[in-house]
């Protein structure tokens, strides 16, 4: 059974890089503007990752003009954690993170285990196969929460 779909939802991940980005730019895609969607990492350090760019990009989703943030910078730019409906967050870190940072806040904290690719695979080929899992797990994920996407 699915959930409705919330009103705000942050997807969070150790850079913002991967794949906290793609559940992103997924969500956008599949189920419209009805939700406003943000990402953020536990770090912002790094730029948003090549090869997600590409496998979102064979989906028609843009990611080359994200810029990579973290809770602290998000925060700064006026998105307080406590005004989301929903925080998923997609690694281990970034669940404990965004658990101690609204532990004084009634709102729900999810854990989807999606496995980082950044490590995975020798060669472009490769590569792309490990990013186009991950990139997968998150459409998983996204339909069984809310339900079959409509574009």
């Amino acid at each position: 059974m699915s959930s409705p779909l919330p009103q705000s939802i942050l997807f969070c991940c150790d850079h913002n890089a991967v794949r906290s980005p793609m559940a992103e730019g997924l969500m956008k895609k599949f189920y419209g503007l009805e939700t406003y969607v943000q990402s953020a990492g536990v770090l912002g350090d790094i730029d948003i990752d090549g090869f997600a760019i590409a496998v979102c990009a064979e989906m028609g989703i843009e990611l080359a003009r994200h810029k990579s943030r973290s809770f602290d910078q998000m925060q700064k730019l006026g998105d307080e954690l406590s005004s989301f409906d929903l925080i998923v967050a997609l690694s281990p870190v970034s669940q404990i993170e965004a658990a101690e940072i609204t532990r004084f806040y009634a709102l729900q904290v999810e854990y989807w285990p999606i496995m980082d690719p950044t490590g995975i695979g020798e060669g472009r080929d490769h590569k792309l196969t490990a990013y186009r899992t991950a990139r997968d797990q998150i459409i998983q994920k996204l339909i069984e929460k809310f339900g079959p996407h409509e574009k």
